[in-house]
């Protein structure tokens, strides 16, 4: 994770409106470093900036219907390093595709409603003091 104040966010979503949306909502809740792509290739090519988190969307085919979906997005994110927290955002609301999505390594899997920003937000919030714990205790593991 970054040591600076802000939490490099990426936004992964074919919808523009609901990925202006939901970048939005974080710049307007918190002191986010976001970066948006409308496809998951996009997503790929700047893994190098390396993000604190990825919201990234199931499907990915809005735009062209060739992208690599979610899943496929997914893999490769976890085969470039496996370390970054992704939580993956779909208007489909099947347990199979959730289990699917932990299955692919996930750290989370939300579905688009009315609560799914506010979802987002504590899943950020756990990922950052999970990572924050995992620092203090590697930390101290060292002095002893």
């Amino acid at each position: 994770m970054n040591d600076s104040h802000k939490i490099k966010l990426f936004l992964v979503d074919d919808d523009t409106v609901y990925l202006k949306s939901l970048e939005i909502d974080f710049l307007q809740h918190a002191d986010f470093e976001i970066e948006t792509f409308a496809t998951g290739e996009l997503c790929i090519k700047n893994l190098f900036k390396n993000p604190d988190v990825i919201i990234l969307d199931y499907l990915l085919d809005g735009i062209d219907k060739s992208a690599m979906n979610g899943l496929e997005t997914l893999d490769k994110i976890r085969a470039f390093d496996p370390a970054i927290p992704v939580v993956i955002l779909s208007a489909q609301d099947k347990i199979e595709v959730a289990v699917n999505c932990m299955h692919h390594k996930a750290f989370d899997y939300i579905v688009k409603s009315e609560t799914a920003f506010f979802r987002l937000q504590k899943v950020i919030e756990t990922i950052m003091y999970t990572h924050k714990i995992e620092k203090t205790l590697s930390w101290y593991m060292e002095k002893m």
